[in-house]
């Protein structure tokens, strides 16, 4: 196909949105941290733009999506050979290339919502590097690259329902299983620092979305309309639901459930965004606010320290979602390209489900690898006094406030100020 300058000026607009959304990722996880970790929060999205992107540019994006079989890539892009000009489809393929990385960092990033506070920095690194080669793109490839095997199957994901936000919430379990809880978790309150970073993030990471799930229409096409018109309406019925539930526990609408909301509702858009109807897109939005709201809630209960409930929000909200895209997607609106249970294609639930169980299993048992290899390499886990100076201090030597709770800097034994 020739190259169209609309469809390639909509995936430059499309790009540098879903790059945002990492550092907006950063801020809205940054805000529910104790101040003496917010760099630390901050760092763990933002680093991942430099380690995970180039790890992309080297192997990923040829395990995502070279052809070799399908169950890998293989090799036949690595250090960017072959990633040229030359259209994919009506986009440059090196564009193609730079906006499926984008995916491939906002994804490790969301790991670190369940082991912030804690893990030390060094190896926190070293394990999203390797995950986003050994577990992201291999599950990239099996349902969006060429033959993969659950495309084969005929699973629907339009912009990562499986991919991103399953793949990532199933190594977040692992990983806040296998470095621990906070040291003073459940003992004391550990209180959001800054609720407006929060807001703001969400607020960033909505307006992302629509290059996130509108962007995967890899054109200025009618499935980019409809995705993006979806992703506009499900996270406001999601933020609605969200927002009664907390009136009828509590009496009280917290904006940190505001904001956790929004994502949920993104969360579980994102699978059937070109795929759904806009009134089937409110839908998910609705129901999806249910048993996310009430993980958490479970969670909470719980020793699990998913510190920022990437398990509740990212899982099970991405569980929803791609169930529901088996339930709601249609031939009308998807222009035959998915459709679900209610275009009598009973199938398409079972395929889904295969998809959610295979991507769940995978995930966990190749984290625990890595996991236990990066353990294996150097400690995980800062010390206590270390993790009681904070992750700012002992980690970057600098503070995020000059009045926060590691205002004296105390490293090497010695005290500076």
């Amino acid at each position: 196909m020739a190259l169209n300058a609309s469809d390639t000026a909509w995936l430059f607009v499309a790009t540098a949105l879903v790059l945002m959304m990492t550092p907006a990722l950063g801020f809205f996880y940054g805000g529910m941290v104790r101040s003496k970790n917010t760099l630390n929060t901050l760092m763990m999205s933002f680093s991942a733009l430099g380690f995970v992107g180039l790890a992309w540019a080297l192997f990923g994006y040829s395990v995502a999506f070279g052809r070799a079989s399908q169950w890998c890539g293989g090799g036949e892009y690595f250090f960017l050979r072959g990633v040229t000009l030359d259209a994919q489809g009506t986009i440059p393929h090196l564009l193609f290339f730079a906006y499926q990385g984008t995916f491939a960092v906002i994804t490790a990033a969301l790991i670190s919502g369940a082991i912030v506070e804690r893990m030390r920095f060094g190896p926190y690194i070293v394990f999203i590097t390797l995950w986003s080669l050994f577990v992201y793109a291999p599950v990239a490839h099996w349902v969006w690259g060429a033959g993969g095997f659950l495309a084969k199957l005929g699973a629907l994901d339009f912009a990562g329902g499986t991919v991103v936000h399953i793949n990532a919430a199933a190594a977040a379990l692992v990983c806040a299983l296998l470095v621990g809880p906070r040291k003073d978790y459940a003992r004391q309150a550990m209180l959001p620092q800054n609720v407006p970073f929060t807001l703001l993030g969400a607020g960033l990471l909505w307006l992302g979305w629509f290059g996130f799930n509108a962007g995967s229409a890899l054109g200025a096409n009618r499935a980019a309309a409809l995705a993006f018109v979806n992703t506009m309406l499900a996270p406001m019925a999601t933020l609605v639901f969200w927002t009664i539930l907390d009136l009828m526990r509590t009496r009280k609408a917290t904006a940190i459930g505001a904001a956790t909301g929004i994502v949920v509702g993104l969360v579980a858009i994102t699978p059937a965004a070109g795929f759904v109807s806009p009134m089937s897109a409110i839908v998910i939005g609705a129901i999806a606010a249910f048993p996310s709201y009430f993980a958490l809630l479970y969670r909470a209960g719980t020793r699990l320290d998913d510190s920022l409930d990437v398990v509740a929000a990212h899982g099970v909200g991405g569980v929803a979602g791609a169930l529901l895209t088996g339930v709601l997607a249609s031939k009308g609106w998807s222009g035959g390209a998915g459709s679900g249970l209610i275009d009598g294609n009973v199938r398409q639930l079972g395929v889904q489900a295969i998809a959610i169980v295979v991507t769940l299993l995978y995930s966990t048992l190749m984290t625990v690898a890595i996991v236990k290899l990066t353990g294996a390499l150097t400690p995980l886990r800062m010390t206590a006094r270390e993790e009681g100076l904070g992750l700012d201090v002992s980690q970057h030597g600098e503070e995020a406030y000059s009045r926060g709770e590691g205002a004296i800097l105390l490293l090497d034994g010695r005290r500076s100020e």
